[in-house]
This record gives C-alpha cells, structure tokens and sequence, in this order.
C-alpha cells in the first residue's frame, strides 16, 4: 500500500482504530501514514468513553486537522468566526482525563494481553484448534482474539456451546458487502474474507 501510495503520489491516511501498541517491522502501527488515526471506543484497550485521536509528524497538517476538529473557528478574544466547515469533534475533559490515564498503562495493558495470548495458544494447541498469533515481523496488541475453526458448522458448533455456558463468543462482523447500503460497491470475489468469515469466532479478550 506504501509503495502504491508512493507511486501515485496518494496521501496516505493510516485506520489504525484498533492497533495502538501494535507494531510492523519494529515500527508504530499509526506512524507509516501521513496521518494515523486510533479509536477510543468503550472495546479499545484504551477507552476514554468514545472518540479516538489523530497523530502525524506534519506540523502544519496536525494544526489543520485541530481547527476543523473544533468548530474551524478563527482565534478572537470574544468574536465567533468560522473560515471553513468545521466539526465539533472536541472530547469533553473527563473523557481526556480518562484516556490518558490509560494511556500511562499501555505498556502493562499490552503485557497482559499478550500474556493472555499465550495462554490461549496453549491451550486450543492442546485442543487441536487454531488460535490466531501475530505474523512474523509483527507485534500484535491481541485488542480482539479470535480462533480459527474448520468449517462453518463447526464455528456454529463453538459459538453454541461457549454461549450456553456462559463463555461470550462472538462471530467475526458481518462483511460490509452484504449489508444493503454497500452491496452496490465496487468489490473483487472476496474469497479470502468469505473463508474466514465462515470460521473465525472471537473469544473474551479483557485487558485485565
């Protein structure tokens, strides 16, 4: 994608809403693009209740992305000017409070839940089912971990038995072509996201 984005001269805009504290090659997930963008979601690792944050090594850029994020209002003492069409995407101060409060605790929130990734490895390899681990050259933050089944009827099978007994799993989200509102875009077979829509199930993955 970077070298694409290159090529063409195409900004690149990063949706790293799920990956703070993951990495590739060593380096931020959030950092390869002009502008990362991360989710502070009430489901993320770090949650400030709701909204997220932008991040970007662009001076000019990060000033820009404040103003439209705050109204676009031009600084005055008292008079209310707005240049552009601008956003009110201003988080409240608790909410801040409350995120970089977490923030301070990434490194130990990522800790646990690599931990727990292990754990879970373990144990489904004792099973003899698949638990999904990061790629080589990458370090994965295990935000939402799932397993990997045979077939759907077996994926049923897990997310049947787990629920009735009091374990939350979870089938991966509907793929956006199958809702109504996209089913008219432009898309390829989608082999791939169809196979894995049939088998993954995502299984509790508490940060605690």
């Amino acid at each position: 994608m970077i070298k694409v984005c290159k090529k063409w001269n195409i900004p690149l805009v990063e949706d790293a809403a799920e990956a703070i504290g993951s990495e590739y090659y060593s380096r931020p997930i959030g950092s390869f693009g002009k502008l990362g963008v991360f989710s502070f979601n009430g489901n993320k690792i770090v949650t400030s209740g709701g909204g997220g944050a932008i991040v970007t090594n662009d001076v000019e850029l990060g000033i820009k992305a404040k103003h439209l994020t705050t109204t676009a209002k031009v600084p005055h003492p008292y008079e209310y000017v707005h240049d552009e069409i601008g956003y009110n995407f201003r988080m409240p101060n608790l909410n801040a409070a409350l995120a970089c409060a977490q923030l301070e605790q990434l490194n130990s929130f990522i800790e646990n839940k690599r931990s727990l990734a292990q754990q879970y490895n373990s144990f489904f390899k004792s099973k003899g089912i698949c638990f999904r681990t990061e790629l080589p050259k990458t370090k994965a933050n295990y935000w939402l971990m799932c397993v990997e089944l045979e077939n759907k009827k077996e994926s049923e099978s897990f997310l049947k038995e787990t629920n009735e007994n009091g374990v939350m799993t979870r089938p991966i989200w509907q793929l956006i072509f199958k809702s109504s509102l996209y089913s008219g875009f432009q898309k390829d077979e989608q082999i791939n996201a169809l196979y894995l829509e049939d088998r993954i199930v995502n299984i509790p993955s508490s940060v605690r």
